[in-house]
This record gives C-alpha cells, structure tokens and sequence, in this order.
C-alpha cells in the first residue's frame, strides 16, 4: 500500500504566497518522477510543475517565474512554492509520484489541497 498526502493549502490574496507539501509513505521501492498537478472547475486537470529523481524540473508557462518546485528524496516529499499568485490559480492542487514497490511501477495520486486566490 502506498499513500500520498498532500497539504498546504489555503485561501489567499492576490499576490500573496502559498507553500503545498506532498509525502509518500508505505511500500516504496524508488520513487522516479514527482509533480503537482492542479484542476480548476469545469477544467481538465492540467500540470502544474514536474521533478525527476536527479533533480530536473519542468513547468507549465502559466506558473514560470511564480512556482518552484522541490524535493526531499530522503522523505519522500515533494513541494511547491507558489509566489505572487493569482485569482487564475484558484484550483483544487494534486501531488502525483510514479512509484516503484512490490506491484511495480505505477502513478499514485494524492487526494488534492484547495487553493483559492481572493480578495
């Protein structure tokens, strides 16, 4: 069994800032690629910001210069630093790690943090 439990999330102004949190725990062999994906109402669910193993990270446009994401191997955490924010960040925020353990490889999903961008 794995789990993914994310945290962090709140409500806050524009402009303000926001720090998500995201940790595995359970039957872990290796952990590849973490990220942070996020899905807006009557939105698809769309990524945020990716992580690999050695520490490379992609982003969506949207979030460049704004979002930076990062990782601790050793907890198995992954986390995403939201700076300037704006109303069009507004979404409910999921972690997603692809996994390795004794079933093999597969994605598992966190259950989301709400974030909400208001004045």
């Amino acid at each position: 069994q794995v789990q993914v439990v994310e945290s962090g999330g709140g409500l806050v102004q524009p402009g303000g800032s926001l720090r998500l949190s995201c940790a595995a725990s359970g039957s872990i062999f290796k952990i590849n690629l973490m990220g942070w994906y996020r899905q807006a109402p009557g939105h698809q669910r769309e990524l945020v910001a990716v992580i690999s193993s050695g520490g490379t990270t992609n982003y969506a446009d949207s979030v460049k210069g704004r979002f930076t994401i990062s990782r601790d191997s050793a907890k198995n955490a992954v986390y995403l630093q939201m700076n300037s924010l704006k109303y069009e960040d507004t979404a409910v925020y999921y972690c997603k790690s692809d996994i390795n353990n004794w079933n093999g490889r597969r994605d598992y999903w966190g259950q989301g943090t709400q974030v909400t961008v208001s004045s």
